[in-house]
């Protein structure tokens, strides 16, 4: 598609007054700083066309209707001005009734119309339908006492560093539009076969204000890898819809990433009055059960909150197994988290032959690494069986270990869990773990997860001695092959179905 200039900004001349006489305006200052970082992100310059005349009672103007014409996206700062505007309206509407005309109004699932939010605005009635649906850019905060506040250098330096970030989301996202769409206007030297096959979609979950920023810094780094980063448009209000287009989304993902704060959000209309953070967490367990889904929660460390209904949430997604299916539950900084995104995102290793008939089983062995040397013994019986054994991987960057480990415990005929050194709560936090990863492919079917009690003795340990589950091996009198006949038994048996 071929565009005499790149974006058009459209705002109220009441929005870039100046808070005093030695500063610019903010309109003014947004247009530099978008102009600057998009230029560098493109590696030229780019042409951005703003009106600053004073229109008074002027005629809308010829050279607006040009300029409309003639852009690529547009950019509309919306405020409660902008919306009583009559040429601000004009503005907008006269582009999208080009753009619909012409049927590029959205192009690749991109909208060539983005919102700017220097302001709340209490209602989108007065924009064009199609404008209602998009997702905006917020270049405001809200402070404790519940009053918004446009990010401006002027109330100090830490709302201009706000700024600056939302700015640097912004321009990566135009620049990636941009692209897209120049990559679209055929060029007779360029063979469309060629092209790099487009990366597959991440779905990032809404989530409280209290973690957007992190949010954003996410997005901007998946955009910036080449993912497409959903949703991509407002969600309904109305609780069934919201799951249904939830659910739609998830269907078009690969991974679906759950960032969680301190606060509940927002709660659409409808009987279950839970938020939308708890509803996406749900839906998408759900669908990780149902197609194997693979997720990321991330739960900075530490991580409380002052509202019961989060609170519980929170411990929940500590506890609750059903809650965490197909996911990856990290704690940690940003980088801890973005750094479990991209090893969830790492294409899969080609699938390995079947193995051939009469190779050896394999059996991974959970433990902890105190007992290392303790299981030395227990290896070399399971091997005098013909038995081949892993041990979990215990040191080298966290996101690399715990994918290692996940990938172990996928990749065998029988699970067993050596309950020696660890505590009760590293064996909770092991089995959650594992049953976590339920509704994740395998590569062979699993015969067997069994728990093997072996010293130091416990309570926790004479209590499971006494109820003599049948997944519960007791070694703690000595490992045996009666002992071990239970895991035996279940590698000569046929795999499940």
């Amino acid at each position: 598609m071929s565009f005499a200039r790149q974006i058009f900004i459209s705002y109220a001349h009441l929005d870039n007054q100046p808070l005093s006489a030695d500063q610019a305006g903010w309109v003014s200052l947004f247009h530099t700083t978008l102009q600057t970082l998009l230029s560098q992100r493109l590696g030229a310059p780019v042409d951005i066309w703003r009106d600053d005349k004073l229109h008074g009672n002027d005629v809308f103007a010829d050279e607006i209707i040009d300029q409309l014409a003639g852009t690529a996206l547009f950019v509309s700062i919306l405020t409660p001005r902008y919306l009583k505007s009559e040429w601000c309206a004009k503005e907008i509407r006269s582009f999208c009734q080009r753009a619909e005309a012409e049927h590029s109004l959205v192009v690749d699932n991109k909208a060539r119309i983005i919102k700017v939010l220097k302001l709340p605005i209490d209602t989108e009635q007065s924009l064009p339908a199609a404008v209602g649906q998009l997702l905006g850019y917020e270049f405001y905060e809200i402070d404790d006492d519940h009053t918004p506040r446009e990010l401006d250098p002027a109330y100090g330096d830490k709302p201009r560093q706000a700024f600056l970030r939302r700015a640097n989301k912004l321009a990566w996202d135009l620049a990636a539009q941009l692209t897209a769409l120049q990559h679209r206007t055929p060029h007779p030297d360029t063979d469309a076969a060629n092209d790099p096959a487009p990366k597959p979609a991440v779905f990032l979950a809404e989530c409280s204000r209290d973690r957007r920023e992190a949010r954003d810094c996410i997005a901007t780094e998946l955009a910036c890898c080449g993912y497409s980063v959903l949703p991509d448009q407002r969600l309904p209000d109305d609780e069934d819809e919201y799951l249904a287009a939830v659910d739609a989304l998830l269907e078009r993902c690969v991974l679906a990433v759950h960032v969680i704060g301190s606060s509940y959000g927002r709660v659409p209309d409808g009987d279950r009055q839970q938020s939308v953070v708890v509803l996406q967490n749900e839906i998408a367990a759900a669908r990780s059960c149902r197609t194997g889904l693979r997720r990321v929660i991330w739960l900075p460390a530490g991580l409380a909150s002052p509202q019961p209904a989060q609170q519980a949430f929170i411990d929940a997604l500590h506890d609750d197994a059903s809650l965490q299916v197909g996911a990856d539950l990290v704690s940690g900084d940003l980088e801890t988290a973005k750094a479990a995104i991209h090893a969830a995102l790492k294409p899969p290793e080609p699938e390995p032959a079947a193995p051939a008939a009469g190779s050896a089983a394999r059996v991974h062995l959970l433990c902890d690494a105190a007992d290392r040397k303790a299981v030395v013994p227990l290896i070399k019986q399971l091997r005098g069986h013909g038995l081949d054994v892993s041990l979990p991987v215990f040191v080298g960057d966290a996101a690399q270990v715990r994918e290692a480990n996940r990938q172990l415990a996928l990749d065998c005929d029988a699970i067993l869990l050596y309950y020696g050194a660890g505590d009760e709560a590293w064996k909770f936090h092991q089995q959650n773990d594992l049953r976590k990863l339920q509704g994740s492919p395998r590569e062979r079917p699993l015969r067997a997860s069994l728990t093997l009690l072996a010293d130091p003795p416990s309570d926790d340990k004479d209590i499971l001695q006494a109820l003599a589950a049948p997944d519960v091996i007791d070694a703690l009198a000595g490992i045996g092959e009666a002992t071990l006949a239970p895991l035996f038994a279940a590698l000569a048996g046929d795999p499940p179905r």
